[in-house]
């Protein structure tokens, strides 16, 4: 086996990743397989399983046998071990992250086109913006949302906010012995990422990609403590020049977000609380999710199964049809019940939690970067996608994956 042409190979599929998500779900699901077909092989070929005895694969493997059993008890088997069953291709990606993304080398020539990917689809974003369309002529079916390179789904906010932590970090992680132009420069890249993200109008990205950006710069060491409050208080500066010069900024964050918000707690009425509560699409959504909760207290509704359930034609009248309840908790008590949310919540927040003392204490910002992209996935109450959907799922595994690999006590290669 030629490792040189085997190591080019793997480095195509894995600087492809974010190209791929943009083209559409086909091509990234087929890149994704190409990975972890190639990998298994791999792994066969070298007879190298000493990553089985890992405590990390163990809940994976463990978080894969609760899916299935997720499957066995939803109310359409079919629908639900589709994407249950599917869920495994990103365990194994997990694994080919760990085997690969050790390799600084490899990490450089794979991360040098994640950023010019990124780059631009964010500079496209601001065309799209300033202009209505975007370089290819996409735009005009959203009206002011924007769609980017996505033709048909305003969702490029949340993409870019899967991905500018990884971008950032890793640009502080090549480079530990900063200079004071390099990391302002790189402090220029974030609020670059992160207006873009505000200018898409998605809220709950937003609100994710800016406390994400807190965070990371509250942890991040090679910042004073007064450069720090500069740059909070420069990128709030920047949010409200955005917010008073833009009648569809001041419209999606001022009077569909937080107008209904201050609204609810102004109003003496209490009916005229209620109705507003009512007249909120994420609450009915919300309301609706709990409703299905109720029925299916135990293992839920089964997972994908929400739809099913409430927009079948005998209903609950509190139901809102829908692909999913657009939150992720709501999505886990609706789908899987109480035992099965805190068997997920228990299994992802042990990946997560269990990492952030070593790295917090390694000062390894590429790890710090994804570290709070997945503790900002789970802000409670926030919309959100739904999590078990290819596209967020993708992104999400993708930023655990990096976590994880590029340590050497988190990598499961290294770490015992």
């Amino acid at each position: 086996m030629n490792s040189k042409i085997l190591n080019y190979y793997f480095l195509f599929l894995f600087s492809f990743i974010p190209a791929s998500i943009i083209i559409g779900p086909a091509i990234s699901l087929v890149n994704i397989l190409l990975i972890d077909i190639s990998f298994i092989f791999l792994i066969f070929y070298k007879k190298d399983f000493k990553f089985l005895s890992n405590k990390t694969i163990k809940l994976i493997i463990l978080l894969c046998l609760y899916l299935v059993f997720n499957s066995i008890v939803a109310k359409d088997f079919s629908i639900s071990a589709n994407r249950n069953l599917g869920f495994i291709r990103f365990g194994i990606l997990f694994l080919a992250f760990n085997y690969f993304f050790y390799n600084k080398s490899f990490i450089n020539r794979v991360l040098i086109v994640w950023i010019t990917t990124l780059f631009i689809l964010s500079l496209d974003t601001y065309i799209e913006s300033f202009f209505g369309q975007n370089i290819l002529g996409y735009g005009e079916k959203h009206g002011r949302r924007i769609v980017s390179f996505f033709k048909d789904e305003p969702i490029v906010g949340g993409y870019i906010n899967g991905f500018y932590l990884i971008i950032i970090g890793y640009l502080f992680y090549i480079n530990k012995n900063t200079s004071n132009k390099y990391k302002y420069i790189i402090l220029i890249f974030s609020i670059f990422f992160i207006t873009a993200i505000i200018l898409t109008g998605e809220r709950s990205n937003a609100i994710k990609a800016v406390s994400g950006f807190f965070l990371f710069y509250f942890f991040n060491d090679f910042f004073k403590f007064k450069e720090k409050i500069f740059s909070i208080l420069l990128l709030i500066l920047i949010f409200v020049f955005l917010f008073n010069t833009s009648n569809f900024l001041k419209l999606r964050y001022g009077g569909q977000f937080f107008k209904p918000i201050i609204s609810v707690f102004q109003v003496n009425n209490e009916l005229n609380k209620q109705n507003k509560l009512k007249d909120s699409l994420y609450i009915r959504l919300y309301q609706s999710g709990f409703e299905v909760f109720k029925k299916y207290p135990v293992f839920g509704v089964g997972n994908k199964n929400y739809r099913v359930e409430t927009c079948s034609t005998e209903k609950n009248s509190k139901y809102f049809c829908s692909t999913h309840p657009h939150q992720i908790y709501f999505e886990f008590l609706s789908e899987h019940g109480l035992v099965g949310s805190m068997i997920l919540l228990f299994i992802l927040f042990n990946l997560i939690v269990s990492k952030i003392r070593i790295i917090i204490n390694s000062n390894n910002s590429l790890q710090l970067g994804c570290l709070i992209f997945l503790i900002t996935s789970f802000i409670p109450l926030l919309p959100s996608g739904a999590f078990f959907a290819d596209y967020n799922l993708t992104i999400f595994w993708v930023n655990l994956s990096i976590m994880y690999s590029i340590g050497e006590k988190t990598n499961v290669y290294t770490s015992s």
